[in-house]
Formats: C-alpha cells, sequence, structure tokens
C-alpha cells in the first residue's frame, strides 16, 4: 500500500496486478466496426446483469448518464431529478447543451424524492409548460454520502412514471455498492427502470469505462448519440478486459469498503470537533463536518475550514476532499487497508487534539 492514505476518492485506485494482465491478453478489435470481442462480452455481460436486452460500453459515466437523456428526450423537454444528483451539479450543463432539456432538481432528503413529489411536477399538456418525459434517479447518491435510493420507493416511481408514460433512468454509478448494501442483485434495479448506466472506475478498480444498458432500441439509437459526442472508441478491448475483471472479481469486495466506511465513521465521531452527517454511512462514502473550534488559531483568514482541515489532514499523509467550507468527504475503496483507516482515524484524534 501506498504511504499516503488517499481518501479521497474511489476512482484513484491503480489496477492490480490480475487486472493489468487481463489488459496485456486482451483479444481487441475495432468496436466501432462492433469487432472487438471483448468490448462485445462485456456489454452482452452487462445487459445480463441488469436484466437489459443491450448495453453500450462509453467512456465515462457523465457520458453515459447523457447518451441517456439524449435518447430518451427531445429539445425542449423537462427532465426531474433531485437537487443533489450528478447528472445536474457535475455534468457541465450538459443536459441543456447537449439535450436542449430543462431539468427542474426536486429536494428529497439524502438523495431521495418520492413518487408523490414527481407526482406534483407532472403537469398537464399546456402549450406553455416544458412536458416532463424522462426521470432520473441516482443511486447510490454521491452527494448524500453514498446513501442508498430505497427499493421500494423506486418501485413507486417505477409505477408513476409508467402510467404517465415517461421514461425513467438511473444513474448507478456505484449501483454495485447499492446492490451489496441493500443485499439484491442489480437487475432488481434494472427491472424498474427504462436505462441504467454504471461505472467501472468507481469501486470496481477498473482505470477507466463505464455503460449504458436498455432496450435493443434504446442502445441502438445511444450507440448514435455516443458518435455524435465524440465517444466512439476502437482497440476499446483492452479497456473493456479490466472492466470485466472488476466485475468477475471486485463486486463482492465492496463489502469490506463498507465495513471499513463504518469503522472509520466510528473513529472520526469519537474525535473532538468532528461530526459525521451520514453516520453509519450507507455504503462506502463519508460526509464530515467540522466544528469551527478546530484549528483556531491555526489557519488563514482566508482558507476555509474544510481546506485547512484537508491541510492538516495531508500533513498526517490522509488525503480528503473538501465538500464546503466546513464539510470533507472520505471516500473508502480497495486502494485502502485496514491499517489505512487506522492512520486515517489517528490523524483526526491529532487534529481534535491539537
Amino acid at each position: 500500500m501506498s504511504a499516503v492514505v488517499d481518501l479521497r476518492s474511489d476512482t484513484l485506485t491503480r489496477p492490480t496486478p490480475a487486472m493489468r494482465a487481463a489488459i496485456a491478453a486482451a483479444e481487441v478489435g475495432d468496436d466501432v466496426f462492433g469487432e472487438d470481442p471483448t468490448v462485445n462480452r462485456l456489454e452482452e455481460h452487462a445487459a445480463d446483469l441488469t436484466g437489459k436486452e443491450a448495453a453500450l460500453f462509453v467512456p465515462s459515466g457523465t457520458m453515459a448518464n447523457q447518451l441517456a437523456i439524449r435518447s430518451q428526450t427531445s429539445p425542449g423537454d423537462e427532465v426531474l431529478l433531485e437537487e443533489g444528483t450528478h447528472p445536474y451539479n457535475f455534468e457541465s450543463g450538459a443536459p441543456a447543451a447537449l439535450s436542449g432539456v430543462q431539468v427542474r432538481p426536486l429536494r428529497g432528503e439524502r438523495g431521495v424524492f418520492t413518487a408523490e413529489q414527481m407526482a406534483q411536477h407532472l403537469r398537464g399538456y399546456d402549450d406553455h409548460y416544458a412536458p416532463v418525459t424522462l426521470v432520473v434517479v441516482e443511486n447510490t447518491n454521491n452527494r448524500a454520502g453514498g446513501a442508498l435510493f430505497p427499493l421500494g420507493e423506486l418501485e413507486r416511481i417505477w409505477e408513476l412514471a409508467r402510467a404517465r408514460g415517461l421514461s425513467l433512468h438511473i444513474d448507478g454509478a456505484r449501483i454495485f455498492n447499492a446492490s451489496i448494501a441493500a443485499g439484491v442483485p442489480v437487475s432488481a434495479y434494472g427491472s424498474r427502470c427504462h436505462s441504467l448506466s454504471f461505472c467501472f472506475s468507481k469501486g470496481l478498480g477498473a482505470p477507466v469505462g463505464s455503460v449504458l444498458c436498455g432496450s435493443r432500441d434504446l442502445i441502438k439509437r445511444a450507440r448514435r448519440f455516443r458518435k455524435m459526442f465524440g465517444g466512439g472508441m476502437r482497440q476499446a478491448g483492452f479497456l473493456a478486459a479490466a472492466a470485466l475483471h472488476a466485475l468477475e472479481h471486485h463486486v463482492e469486495r465492496l463489502a469490506e469498503d463498507h465495513a471499513r466506511a463504518k469503522r472509520l465513521a466510528a473513529g472520526i465521531a469519537a474525535a473532538e470537533g468532528f461530526r459525521v452527517v451520514n453516520d453509519p454511512p450507507d455504503t462506502n462514502i463519508l460526509i464530515v463536518d467540522a466544528d469551527a473550534g478546530v484549528l483556531r488559531g491555526k489557519r488563514s483568514p482566508e482558507q476555509t475550514l474544510s481546506a485547512a482541515v484537508c491541510a492538516a489532514l495531508g500533513d498526517r499523509q490522509v488525503l480528503a476532499l473538501t465538500v464546503g467550507p466546513s464539510r470533507l468527504r472520505l471516500v473508502t475503496h480497495m486502494d485502502v487497508d485496514d491499517d489505512g483507516i487506522g492512520r486515517a482515524i489517528r490523524a483526526f484524534g491529532e487534529i481534535s487534539a491539537s
């Protein structure tokens, strides 16, 4: 393990020796021609896991989400999603720029909105209104600390969407974290949406790549938009081999990340001056608030409290991410072992005592 305990994101993992071997041994072809056998095998496997007819391998989770939006809307439509979701906050205005749609954020609780909230925003046809055609759910929710979207509420939203003729997309960047934590197969989520995307580089340890799953017609349409968005890839089997290895070897071990996140949360909560907002965490993400008294007199006037805490952690070879003036995010993953968690807990304790 590295001397640095890097808890900024679960995207920071390095391929394991076994994954590197799989990459080196990959059989490849030209994916734009549909002739890369490893990509084709990955897409078939992803479709099977989610219970969908087809899948499309793409470079990133952002592209997967934006393809889902573009493929299921028309310019001038409205998309409903929770205000903390990734497509609304962290995709550079892409729904407006790439699909010509407006988004209406709903205020949920820890990333979860209800079918009743959704129904309140489903207006009847009127020339003045942008028609709602798509609903987006994020599971797990990043900004809410890896929070689960309850399957029961998703079922109610799914039923309402179908009754009103709407499409439903699940941004499942960390859907395997949700599956492991909830104890249900990924297909349980896939059966309650029209499209589902997930990432191989978040938690699963692959270097790059995501996949969009849906009906054959939807994926055929998304493949054209992938080309339009600049996402066609050639000998992508090297990347697909890493993704396949991740699916075959790194899913069940996500439970270890969840257990370490709970241990980390308990350790930080014991350090005076810090509060874990989502204690206990559902999965592998912690959101931590620092009290105003932490590092009093030891930070510059222009430095936010969270930046000062991150700097103090960095001095102790522990890395975290600022997500607000006094708020930090920490994410457990396969490159942080039990010793690393212990070191992070000690670092918070030293800052608290300083």
